[in-house]
């Protein structure tokens, strides 16, 4: 048994420059843990609360430190639950959920730490999914738009999703030879290549469809094939845009993204309506569930309560999974226990405001997600992710080594 010895909290800076909470945990026979939160720039209004006093975020650290050193940190659960007491709310706004979640996060890279076993196993042995260890599929947004960048595009992701290929390593190269034939062709467009917070190009296009049929073009340019080799993706984020009418226009939104799945190889439409209109979002999945991933971020905020009456409804047929939005790590796993029961489909995802941290990574491969969605190849705290599935691959291929993927 390892218990924690000690927890240190401190502020550090995320990609945006903005300060955040890092979290340090030592167990009793050294291992060190260590968890850093992110922050989004469209948050749903369900999501847990965050203390954006860092300085008080801290304080808090220490404050509920005096309850969790001795603990055993294989008791993940029960440390968990420390946590929510200790806070005392619905939504963790006495002790905030960046506070809560580092400790959580933290608590489980000592603990695999001190088992000397990789982190992604450890995950796999509490999580309590039924799926087996796996890569998943890489989300590339690679044209940034909405509120993480200054394009004026209204839909907030552009993603490719490279499909074809034996190994992770394969379609993540796949991923990036599109990403920069993208910027050959901005290039020659006369388009910008500054890139947006999740390391996409922000170029200035008058439309979401042009913004598709380049990246279909960039696609071209490396001979791969939409719908054989790669797949697009879109997030719409529409909690963040004040009216979809003058976008979708002359066709109302639901008869606007009927059309975009029939005239283009989209294969996952995430946040399309706001994050209330749940009879919106059961009649949208019925129209076209079957055809393409309804996926809910923003409707769901990984909480188990909205996600009950989502699957109640049939609002959705896949969901985000984003730690920060719960708070703890045992709750994240609550909701895609549920998710995987009622045969939805995993994203697990990153924010726009990032920090070094592989944890997500793990994370995916820990639960047999299908998806893991960490921006553009670009960006240190993107590629990290990245790198981390590549070295994850690395330890788990067999003799010939080829490894299965989740899908």
């Amino acid at each position: 048994m390892a218990t924690i010895h000690t927890i240190v909290g401190r502020e550090i800076l995320d990609s945006r420059g903005s300060s955040t909470l890092e979290v340090d945990i030592t167990l009793a026979d050294g291992s060190l843990g260590r968890a850093s939160v992110p922050s989004g720039a469209s948050n749903g209004r369900w999501e847990a609360y965050k203390l954006e006093d860092i300085g008080r975020a801290v304080a808090n650290v220490d404050l509920v430190a005096k309850n969790l050193i001795g603990q055993d940190a294989a008791g993940q659960e029960k440390i968990d639950l420390l946590l929510i007491n200790s806070d005392g709310s619905g939504n963790k706004s006495n002790l905030g959920a960046n506070v809560t979640l580092a400790i959580s996060l933290a608590t489980a890279e000592a603990q695999a730490k001190s088992l000397q076993i990789p982190l992604y196993q450890y995950l796999h042995q509490i999580a309590g999914v039924s799926e087996s260890i796996g890569l998943p599929l890489p989300m590339f947004n690679i044209i940034n738009g909405g509120k993480v960048s200054d394009s004026g595009l209204a839909f907030q992701a552009f993603m490719i999703v490279p499909t074809s290929g034996d190994t992770y390593r394969q379609r993540l190269m796949h991923g990036v030879n599109i990403f920069k034939a993208l910027r050959a062709e901005l290039i020659q467009m006369g388009q910008s290549v500054a890139v947006g917070d999740e390391g996409g190009f922000a170029p200035h296009f008058n439309s979401n469809e042009e913004a598709i049929e380049v990246m279909l073009t960039a696609i071209g340019r490396t001979r791969l094939k939409p719908k054989q080799d790669v797949d697009l993706a879109l997030d719409v984020a529409a909690s963040a845009i004040p009216d979809l009418k003058p976008i979708t226009y002359p066709l109302d939104p639901m008869s606007y993204y009927e059309k975009l799945v029939t005239d283009y190889p989209i294969t996952l439409l995430e946040d399309p309506l706001t994050e209330d209109d749940w009879a919106g979002w059961t009649a949208l999945t019925g129209r076209i569930g079957e055809r393409v991933k309804i996926v809910g971020d923003d409707l769901f905020t990984t909480n188990r309560v909205r996600l009950e009456r989502g699957i109640s409804e049939k609002a959705a047929n896949a969901i985000v999974i984003k730690p920060d939005q719960i708070g703890t790590l045992t709750e994240t796993f609550q909701a895609i226990r549920l998710a995987r029961s009622a045969n939805m489909t995993i994203v697990i995802s990153h924010r726009s405001g990032e920090t070094e941290s592989t944890f997500i990574a793990d994370l995916a491969v820990a639960v047999g997600a299908e998806y893991l969605k960490t921006g553009a190849p670009s960006r240190g705290e993107r590629v990290a992710k990245y790198n981390q599935l590549l070295r994850i691959e690395e330890q788990l291929a067999g003799p010939d080594g080829a490894m299965k993927n989740s899908e």
